[in-house]
Order: C-alpha cells, then structure tokens, then sequence
C-alpha cells in the first residue's frame, strides 16, 4: 500500500513537472522568438510609436474691447460626479449630511429649490448598491470657484475622493462674458468639417481665426521605465489677443435702442451700425431679429455686410458725384420735377408727393426721385457705364476688409442701360451692403476723407503689443466745399421745413443724415410688396461737429410706425440722446462748475463765426470774443446773459440763484425776465436760444 502510494506521489510529482518543463520551454521559445526571430518586426512596431508624433494644441487669443474688456476667452468649465460604488464611499455620513448638503447647494445654485435638491441627492441610493451609478452627474457647466465651493459642503468636505466617490472632468469652452452683446460680430468657434480642431465659424472669430487660433506644438513620444509618454517637442504659442473697436457703453446703449423701437413696431430685423468719423472705428454694431417664437428679439445675421437694394440713403452719393463732376454748381438753381418724368422708354419716374419744381439743395431735403434721376442723366446719359465706373474710381466697390467676416461688395450692372442709370441714381436695381453705404456719410462728415471702416484696433500677445494705424480707402472723394454742402444738405432733411427726417429735430443734438424706402421682393411671388418695406436712416451727428456717423436699418414694421423716420431714424436719434445725456459727446452731463464744456456742437447748434457775431451784434455784446462774460447787475437783480451759450448761461443764473428754463438750441438771444429786474432767489428765469 505505501508502495502504490509513493508511485502515485512520484506520478504525480512528475505530470506537474513535466507541464512546468513545458511551460517554461515555451516561455523560453517566446523569449527567443521574440528577441531573435521576430525581433525586426517588434522594433519596427517600437520604431513607429517612437516616431509618433502628436500635435498640441495652442490656446485661442481672446477678443476685447477697444479698452480691453474681455468679450471672448477660453473658459474650463467643469461637471461633478459622484461614484456610489467606489470601494469607500461613506453611505451613512451620506444620508446624514443629505439636508445640510441640500441647503448648501440650494443657496450657492438656485436653479433648484432645497427639496428639489434633497429629493435628486436622494434618488440615486434608493437603488440597491450593486445598480448603482458610477458616475453619476450632481452638477455641470460650472466654474473652478463653484468647484472649490462645492468641496467644503457637507460630505464632499471629508476630502478623500475614495470615501465622497466625487470625480471632476473638466473642459475648455469658448465663453462670451457679455452674453449675446455684439454676438454675430464677435462671432463663434466650433469643430469643422475638415478636422476636430476649433476654428471660428463666424465673425471676427472666423475673420480672424489665423491670429486668434496661434500655432499648434508638436509631441514626440520617449520610452521610460514602465510606459512610453508624450514629450513636448515644440510647445505651441497661443493666439493673438484681437482688440476691437467696439466700445461696450455705445454697444449697450445702440442694442437697447435699436430693440426698443424694432419691439415698438413689430418689425421683423433690423440692424444698427456707430462709427467714429474721424478713425472709422466701428463702436457699435447690433442685428436683431424677432425669435422664432415670436418673444423678443435675439442676435441675427450680420445685416451691416450683407447688400440690398439701398432705397433713398443712396441719393446723397449721387448728389456728391453730381457736385465733383460740376453736373450742379448752384444750388438754388431750379429742377423742374412734375408729376413724374418718362426717360430712356421705362415706366415714369415717380415721387411720393408733387412738387412743380425744386431748387438743388430740396432734392435730397424732399428726397425727390425725379430731381436726383434728372441731375444724373446729365452727366451720364450718353455713357451709363460711366456712373459705375466713378463709383469705383472713389473706392465704392473695393473691398473693405473691415474684419468681419461674410462681408460682401456692393453690386450695379457693370454695363447698364439708360434706363438702370436712372433707377440706380435713387437707390434701385444695385446691391450695396449698410456697411458701405454708412463709410460715405462718414467720408462726407469728415469733410471728404474717405476713412476706411475697421473693427480691429490690435493685437497682443505675450511681449508684443500693437495698435493698427487708421488707413483710408481713398485720401479724399470730394472737395471739402463738397462735403460742406452735402452736410448742409444732409442737415436740411432734419432740420428744414419740408425735410422727411423732420420728426427728429432735437434740441439737445442736431440730427444730420437721409432716409431711405425700398420696396422688397416678395420670397413668393417674386414682386416687390409694397408692405414690404426696408426702412433706412443714415447720417451723423452733431451735424455741425460730426463725431459719429451711423445707419439704421429696420425691415417690415407691422404696427404704430412704418416710416424711415419713425422707425430707423428714430433709433439714431435716441442713440444720439442717451449718448448726449451720458456725457459721451465730449460733454459734461451736468451743469456744475468746473464741469467740463459742453461742445459748440451740442449746444450752440453752429460753429460758424459769423453767426455768432451776428447773435453778439443782435444781443447788443462788442465782444469778438466767445462766449461773453456775464455781465455784473445789482444784487437782488437779474443778470444779463445774452450772448452767452446755453452752459455758461446756466452756470452764471445758478450761481446767482435761479431756476432755469430754456428753449431752441445755441446762444441766448432774449431772456424773461430781462436784466436788471428785481428777482428773489429761486425764481425762475427763461431763455430763448438760436443757433
């Protein structure tokens, strides 16, 4: 019996051996296999992955304001998870700090009531431990600073990960900390077609994405002891910085605006643009449309670049040709207009009302179509190409490289008939984006200077900063007796008795600029529908001492206003205003001593010298200075301040202390009561004004 035991004991002693020799011959067969025989195609497979290289990806430059607030940046945003089957998860401390935890993210993140919060802490242990999440979401989209508020709540400030089961990821978003302000020309990012990588898909963050995306860094692989890991080889540089021209006050102030008016009518989109005379810096820029629900209005399709037929704003470049080209040299000459005026065998030229005649400068007071048709053909009847050709000659049609992105030149037939120059003239049968046709009022505020319109100021990165140089499309385009003219045409519509922007006479800032109607085409029919309507207002202001040029476009108004001036033309005046009461006309927005002046402009309505020697002469003050000191009257009596501007006038009678009332815009020319009349403390003294 023990024998047949031993034999068994050695048997089995023996298979055991046997499978170890076995084993262990083909662990040495594998070694050798694989170190020798197989050893080209291992160190082939080891000499790709070394040769690996990936790519780094730069961080996205972020996009300011002209005084270098941020309105684009790279955000992480992080999302909290709560593993309930990790090994330590403490689930009792859990059910104990359930309500003291509730209370906590209740106050820090109120999207949730406390019971709310309570009744989804809760839900995920109320299954049995085997089914439940390991990564359950608690909270998403937040900020580091939410992050480390969380980690000292209730049972998250136990701190060890093993025993709360919290987990973090996190990702970078592109975040626009001023929300939909501006939005369509700060523009968005997203992953394109191409490639995974982010790249702007509209904007100046697709304008620009070749400076704000950087250069991307390379990653070569490197073996160490247990793993091969990435090695940066080329580390990446980030984007450029982009600063913009948009000021965030003037943006505020003309988006409020424009969607004030655009609800007040019911129109369906409209778009404003503000721009500096001087620079061409575009400080505002704003497109709404109605929401797709019909609530309110939303940030839309950047207008400003896209080209429509333009309507009348289009005549006071016709009457700048007209001028330079000597087709007009009086402006009281006579332009006989009628009823409506066949030419060239296409339908009569028609105006909206009947005048028999007017003189030069009432042809874009009155916006008459037949008036301006009549000056063209002058010039351009024997060679209408000629017409489109002088638009270019200006650099109407060049490209303008503003910086925002989809921008689109104005189109005309580039080789019209008699019958097309005579529509085009007025503001039919052409294309012309806002954009372009707000850079001519601008050139014509700036007594002919053709600045061109940008939206980039400069870029900024790490040891470099650069501010870019105001650029001009063309040195000049017209004559600065020209562009004086066409300002006092442009004011005239305003400010004259028969102008069709009269409603928006101001007397805190006069108004200078055209209205404009165009009939659209109906999408069904293919007709143009006389309801509608693109109405446009562009001009600039103060007329007197332009500082600002914009324009205002507002499609299909359907209730309380349907005019060009009611509707866009409105929207430029209460930008004008709002700026005017803020002080953001380069005046004081109070009336206090040592306040700093109120400009000429805003206040006096003239900056001609001889008007105010007239209003010195009339007031009966010698003085060729201005403004003329108040002069000294008895105490108790009221002072005179005839002569005087409306600041210093106010300043002069508060001083001595009265009440003040105003009308009219300009000096004082009369005041009630007159000076030298008995007048206690707190009585109220009137003042006329004129310009």
């Amino acid at each position: 019996m023990k024998k047949d035991n031993h034999i068994h004991i050695l048997f089995r002693y023996g298979v055991i051996s046997l499978f170890i020799l076995l084993f262990s011959g083909a662990i040495s067969y594998k070694l050798f296999s694989t170190t020798v025989i197989d050893a080209p195609k291992w160190n082939e497979k080891a000499r790709k992955q070394l040769e690996k290289v990936d790519t780094i990806l730069p961080e996205r430059g972020d996009i300011l304001s002209d005084k270098g607030y941020i309105l684009a940046t790279n955000l992480r945003y992080y999302t909290v998870r709560i593993d309930f089957r990790c090994d330590n998860f403490k689930h009792d401390k859990y059910l104990e700090s359930l309500d003291a935890l509730a209370d906590s993210m209740a106050a820090n993140f109120p999207s949730r009531t406390r019971e709310e919060w309570r009744s989804r802490l809760e839900q995920p242990i109320k299954t049995e431990r085997s089914k439940r999440s390991r990564s359950w979401p608690l909270i998403t989209n937040i900020s580091y600073l939410d992050l480390q508020k969380i980690k000292t709540f209730p049972f998250f400030n136990i701190g060890n990960s093993n025993k709360t089961g919290m987990t973090v990821e996190s990702v970078m978003r592109r975040s626009n900390p001023y929300g939909a302000m501006a939005r369509r020309s700060v523009g968005g990012v997203g992953q394109t077609a191409q490639c995974k990588e982010v790249h702007g898909i509209y904007g100046l963050e697709k304008a620009l994405d070749s400076l704000l995306y950087g250069v991307p860094g390379l990653a070569k692989k490197i073996p160490l002891t247990k793993d091969i890991v990435n090695w940066t080889d080329v580390p990446p540089v980030p984007g450029y910085h982009v600063r913009t021209t948009i000021d965030i006050q003037l943006q505020d102030i003309v988006e409020n605006e424009l969607n004030r008016v655009l609800d007040s009518c019911s129109a369906d989109w409209g778009c404003a643009v503000l721009m500096d005379v001087k620079t061409g810096d575009i400080k505002a820029i704003s497109n709404l449309e109605r929401a797709k629900n019909g609530s309110g209005y939303i940030e839309a399709l950047n207008y400003a670049v896209v080209g429509f037929e333009p309507g009348s704003v289009v005549k006071p470049i016709s009457m700048m040709i007209a001028l330079e080209d000597g087709l007009v040299n009086n402006l009281e000459e006579v332009i006989p207009i009628g009823k409506s005026w066949a030419y060239a065998g296409g339908r009569p030229i028609t105006d909206s009302h009947f005048n028999a005649s007017l003189r030069v400068r009432e042809v874009i007071e009155q916006s008459s179509n037949i008036g301006m048709a009549r000056i063209i053909t002058r010039g351009y009847d024997k060679n209408p190409k000629g017409f489109v050709e002088r638009l270019r000659s200006i650099g109407f049609l060049d490209p303008m490289n503003t910086g925002i992105a989809g921008e689109t030149t104005p189109y005309f037939n580039p080789n019209p008939a008699r019958i097309d120059l005579s529509r085009m003239c007025y503001g039919y049968t052409s294309q012309i984006p806002p954009i372009y046709t707000l850079s001519i009022y601008n050139a014509i505020a700036n007594g002919g200077k053709y600045v061109r319109p940008r939206l980039v100021k400069g870029l900024r990165a790490e040891n470099f900063d650069s501010v870019m140089p105001v650029t001009y499309i063309r040195d000049r385009i017209c004559s600065e007796e020209n562009a004086r003219k066409m300002q006092y045409m442009l004011k005239q519509v305003v400010w004259g008795a028969h102008g069709t922007g009269r409603s928006l006479k101001n007397d805190k800032v006069a108004l200078a600029g055209k209205t404009g109607t165009c009939y659209s085409v109906d999408p069904n029919t293919r007709q143009y529908n006389t309801a509608r309507k693109r109405l446009a207002f562009c001009g600039f202001f103060p007329a007197d001492d332009p500082q600002y040029s914009c324009m205002v476009l507002t499609f299909y108004p359907k209730r309380n206003m349907f005019g060009a001036a009611s509707t866009s033309g409105q929207v430029m005046k209460n930008i004008a205003v709002k700026m005017y009461s803020r002080g953001l006309l380069g005046n004081s927005s109070d009336y206090t001593e040592g306040a700093t002046g109120i400009s000429r402009a805003q206040l006096y309505g003239s900056t001609n010298p001889s008007r105010h020697k007239t209003v010195r002469k009339a007031a009966g003050i010698k003085s060729e200075t201005h403004p003329a000191p108040p002069r000294a009257m008895p105490e108790g009596t009221v002072p005179s301040v005839l002569g005087l501007g409306l600041r210093e006038a106010i300043v002069a009678l508060e001083n001595s202390g009265y009440d003040v009332k105003f009308h009219g815009t300009g000096y004082v020319t009369s005041q009630t009561p007159s000076q030298g009349t008995p007048l206690a403390k707190g009585g109220e003294v009137v003042l006329a004004l004129v310009p």
